[in-house]
């Protein structure tokens, strides 16, 4: 039978024991929040801030992708649910618009029209940019979407040129429009848009999704890789 001296020195024993065990596992828990068994199960859109594209879906060059998401932190884009991000590497009778939702990955693509200064020979195929008034090209770079304005073609949206390449798309009137010349059908008759005098022109149905998806000072990101 154990005495009472004897009880006091294994309940001891056992105190101590419970420090250590809670002393190894403070040290284990930060590794088990970190480590890939459990960051692995939570929902890909839990941080606004890190989304949840990691590759390139639906096509879209990966490179161009990692470009405009480099830009969307450089320039602090506030907005950082939806981009858009133009391929201009596609000729004009692919879609080469594409809007890119960051917490699911889902991607839309739209055919859109290039400027006819960047495309003088009307080959379907973006051979220049320029931000030079009078170019009528297209110019590359970060966007962000501005106000609604009613204009030549109905209901449009102004973008701003965050980029040396293309400070110049407010005063030059580069926004993004509605045109005849940038419907589907122009494609099978011509195989190719039309042009445009640098803005982003869409297909009246086009435009409608891009206008909605990236109103409120979302980015676009605009560039050729080859």
């Amino acid at each position: 039978m154990i005495n009472r001296r004897e009880m006091l020195r294994l309940g001891a024993y056992g105190a101590a024991g419970a420090v250590i065990s809670t002393a190894a596992a403070s040290q284990v828990f930060p590794t088990m929040v970190g480590g890939p068994s459990f960051t692995s199960q939570l929902p890909a859109a839990t941080s606004p801030i890190m989304p949840a594209v990691a590759t390139a879906p639906a096509g879209l060059n990966p490179t161009l992708l990692a470009k405009a998401k480099a830009a969307l932190d450089s320039h602090k884009v506030y907005a950082r649910d939806s981009i858009g991000v133009v391929d201009f590497s596609r000729p004009s009778n692919e879609p080469r618009f594409f809007l890119v939702d960051l917490m699911s990955g889902h991607v839309d693509g739209h055919l859109v029209a290039h400027g006819r200064g960047s495309d003088p020979d009307h080959s379907g195929f973006l051979e220049q940019f320029s931000n030079d008034f009078g170019s009528h090209a297209t110019s590359n770079g970060t966007y962000t979407t501005s106000d609604y304005y009613q204009g030549k073609y109905g209901l449009s949206m102004k973008v701003r040129g965050l980029d040396w390449s293309n400070y110049n798309a407010e005063p030059r009137a580069i926004v993004i429009h509605n045109a005849w010349y940038a419907e589907p059908d122009m494609i099978a008759q011509h195989g190719k848009l039309g042009r445009s005098e640098g803005c982003f022109a869409f297909s009246r149905r086009s435009q409608d999704s891009v206008m909605r998806r990236l109103a409120g000072g979302r980015m676009i990101y605009a560039d050729k890789l080859a």
